[in-house]
């Protein structure tokens, strides 16, 4: 397994996160356990942060809170002097929470419901990244009854469409989101904007998708952005101070993955909008970018206990985990793809082709399917690395499985940052009614 960030095995042969034994943190934390490694977050967001200073241009960095959103998340991304991007009521709640400055916060989402926008405008965020015209109205309305003018940013599609998993593009014209460029509706969107007494037209926002390896999506995007600007600069006599080429920078997953260094995405998108703005009157806009896999995602690492396993002759052998789907949608959903180390033996020469299956009632529960290990046996303990990013966002209590602990490791120290569920956890909302209760007493 490719060692990220302070990953590194020790002189046990054990795999050491963060200067943490990973076999000391499962006696401690249990298992499954998520291990975050703080020093690779800080460094990730200081590489956005560092790139985006040396173009000399104006921008904002805001992390997508979605791969990854805790209270001591966002308090490392405040730290370091990241925006943040929430799209729930939830997400913006644990910014509050933990009290993210609200001015550096932007609220996306295609239906961002009436209570969502009152909670954002009392709070007074930074931005609403505006999806559809039912939103647009919607927002100018409340903010009205409030006395507000928020700033907004319209989402528009450029028709670019990434080189990625399909269910995971969002900038090509069939998409849920934004408006659409080519059919005309984004064209509308700038016209209504403008003429909104109670919103605040600051630009426009785009994402062409995710886990990208190019830059010639963000720069392609790029130019058909200010072709829209250019056109309504001269119809309306609009001006955009801000845009957004959202975000969906690539990871190391497996050997086969090749992204690239943060500074060469951000000098791609920065030598893009000085390009194709130099024509237009008025000062270069800013750029605003939303990473959220690439700071995150390779400073996660996911520990399960071994238990059981199958040997099928001539066809597979089985190895099943304490954790699967419930921990890790990903490989159900986008057929993602993962390395794994046993932690325990990390040392051990990997001869064994096995297939690594969750514990859950599923066929499809499968975490890794044909990885060699060091021939796993019950007990042993297995790593899955660059689990960082939206495996603990997308868990489940499928099964009624309990989510599991998120610790935070940096420097020989481990802090818990999310605690794992209890069984009260798990039936704490459940209710029985009064006449099913009084059922249960008759038939005793």
């Amino acid at each position: 397994m490719y060692l990220h960030g302070t990953s590194t095995i020790n002189n046990e042969g054990h795999l050491e996160i963060g200067g943490c034994d990973t076999v000391e943190l499962k006696e401690q934390y249990g298992t499954p356990l998520y291990i975050m490694d703080e020093q690779l977050i800080r460094q990730r967001c200081r590489e956005y942060m560092d790139a985006f200073r040396a173009t000399g241009m104006e921008f904002q960095v805001a992390y997508a809170s979605k791969a990854f959103c805790t209270m001591a998340m966002c308090r490392i991304v405040e730290e370091e002097g990241l925006s943040l991007d929430v799209v729930s009521e939830g997400e913006l709640h644990t910014a509050l929470q933990a009290g993210f400055p609200s001015a550096r916060i932007h609220f996306h989402g295609n239906n961002k419901t009436p209570d969502e926008l009152e909670m954002a405008l009392d709070a007074e965020i930074g931005c609403f990244v505006v999806d559809n015209f039912i939103e647009m109205q919607m927002l100018d309305a409340i903010a009205a009854e409030k006395g507000l003018k928020p700033g907004i940013l319209l989402r528009v599609t450029p028709g670019v469409e990434a080189h990625t998993h399909e269910f995971i593009s969002t900038g090509q014209e069939d998409s849920k989101f934004g408006f659409d460029i080519g059919n005309g509706s984004a064209e509308e969107a700038v016209k209504l904007a403008h003429k909104l007494e109670h919103v605040e037209l600051l630009g426009l926002h785009s994402h062409i998708g995710s886990q990208i390896f190019e830059v010639d999506g963000f720069q392609v995007a790029a130019q058909r952005v200010a072709d829209f600007a250019r056109q309504l600069q001269q119809e309306v006599g609009v001006t955009f101070k801000v845009i957004n080429l959202g975000g969906g920078f690539g990871i190391r997953y497996t050997e086969e993955d090749s992204p690239l260094d943060a500074a060469e995405y951000v000098q791609a998108i920065a030598d893009a909008v000085k390009q194709q703005f130099a024509g237009l009157e008025g000062q270069l806009p800013q750029i605003w970018i939303e990473p959220g896999r690439s700071i995150v995602g390779d400073a996660g690492t996911t520990l399960y206990t071994i238990g059981t396993s199958k040997d099928i002759p001539n066809v597979r052998k089985y190895v099943a985990v304490d954790g699967g789907m419930t921990d890790n949608p990903r490989p159900a959903l986008y057929d993602a793809v993962y390395e794994a180390v046993l932690a325990n033996r990390a040392n051990d020469e990997a001869t064994e082709l096995v297939s690594v299956a969750g514990k859950c009632c599923e066929s499809g529960d499968m975490l890794i399917w044909d990885i060699e290990l060091a021939e796993p046996m019950a007990g042993d303990l297995l790593a899955v690395a660059c689990t960082g990013a939206y495996n603990y966002s997308m868990a489940s209590n499928y099964n009624r499985i309990r989510r599991p602990a998120v610790v935070l490791v940096r420097d020989g120290e481990s802090d818990l940052i999310v605690e794992r569920e209890s069984f009260e956890d798990i039936t704490r909302n459940d209710v029985v009614p009064a006449r099913l209760r009084n059922s249960v007493s008759a038939q005793r």
